[in-house]
């Protein structure tokens, strides 16, 4: 899976996953979308995103809910 548009830098948003190192996380976007809007309504919204980033941030959310997390227990 090419998630090249997905970028995570501490210095923005706090690491969280974002869009092309702009300010608008995965989050937000897979929420505009849960909530019923659709790419036309994010992009009038966001016009400096693309189709594609909004792809691709759904992509990279429905590859993470799946991803298994097996918690470190130091000895």
């Amino acid at each position: 899976m090419n998630l090249d548009r997905i970028t995570f830098d501490p210095q923005v948003m706090g690491g969280k996953p974002c869009i092309r190192g702009m300010r608008v996380t995965v989050g937000t976007i897979v929420g505009l979308v849960a909530s019923g809007r659709d790419f036309d309504e994010i992009l009038q919204v966001y016009p400096y995103l693309e189709t594609e980033d909004i792809k691709q941030a759904l992509a990279y959310a429905a590859w993470r809910s799946e991803e298994i997390e097996v918690p470190f227990q130091a000895a």
